[in-house]
């Protein structure tokens, strides 16, 4: 099932002895759009502390009471490494936050989360993985805050569609399936799904997706309503309209013929 970010913004992060904080923004990883951290804003109302929470803590969320339990405990959280959520997270921070819960790394493996599909998988797998590790410590910085990139302005082939409005997430694997894109200073009343593998270029300063498809396709694409759950023949008739391959059938193919 699909998530929006907005509505996951302020769930409340349980430890396994009460709560930690709640949730202020994601950090995803621009290069395969998916979510890599929770930005968890910890404290009472005279002391508070931004920590990074990763999906593979997370168990089963509680969606009907907004609580995403997790496998940690408040001193684990309390004594984890300082990182400024303000400036961007380096591969070395975030190899030092892993190692510090004993996670595996989700890069360098082939797969969405290390060599497989969910964040689970690398629960335990710092040994496994510490020479890749090492040899990419000192990689560009690929975090990119969800909320930074709401309102960015969307291009397609032949000029301008609207702006991002939201981000619907996999809530098994924490990929970014969609990007929701109000139209309505060009098209009034009409809100489009884009999935992140037709983006062609990204310009992070300027605030602009460019997307490969024509104007005329996404005014003739099928309609989000924010409203209503999204169903997977709904996400069928959005890969249909656009002539693509879906997700789950290029996820879900054997590696050798991907």
């Amino acid at each position: 099932m699909l998530r929006s970010i907005k509505d996951m913004e302020h769930y409340a992060i349980a430890a396994t002895d009460g709560i930690i904080g709640h949730v202020k923004d994601f950090y995803f990883d621009d290069e395969a759009w998916a979510i890599r951290y929770l930005v968890v804003e910890t404290g009472d109302s005279t002391a508070h502390r931004k920590v990074l929470i990763s999906p593979i803590a997370v168990t089963t969320p509680n969606w009907p009471e907004k609580v995403f339990p997790v496998a940690l405990t408040r001193a684990q959280v309390a004594k984890s490494p300082d990182i400024d959520t303000d400036k961007p997270v380096s591969r070395q921070q975030e190899a030092g936050y892993l190692g510090y819960y004993g996670y595996g790394t989700y890069w360098g493996g082939g797969g969405l989360w290390g060599g497989g599909l969910y964040p689970d998988m690398l629960q335990g797998g710092l040994q496994a993985t510490a020479s890749k590790t090492a040899a990419h410590q000192n990689d560009d910085p690929h975090l990119r805050s969800a909320n930074a990139v709401m309102r960015y302005y969307v291009h397609a082939t032949d000029g301008d569609i609207g702006h991002v409005q939201g981000m619907l997430v996999d809530e098994r694997t924490w990929a970014i399936r969609f990007i929701v894109v109000d139209t309505s200073n060009w098209y009034v009343g009409h809100k489009v799904l884009i999935a992140p593998e037709w983006i062609q270029d990204v310009f992070w300063l300027e605030s602009i997706l460019n997307v490969a498809i024509t104007r005329q396709a996404v005014k003739d694409a099928p309609a989000y309503d924010a409203a209503s759950t999204l169903d997977r023949e709904q996400e069928e008739s959005v890969y249909q309209h656009h002539r693509r391959e879906a997700y789950w059938l290029r996820e879900h193919r054997p590696s050798s013929t991907r």
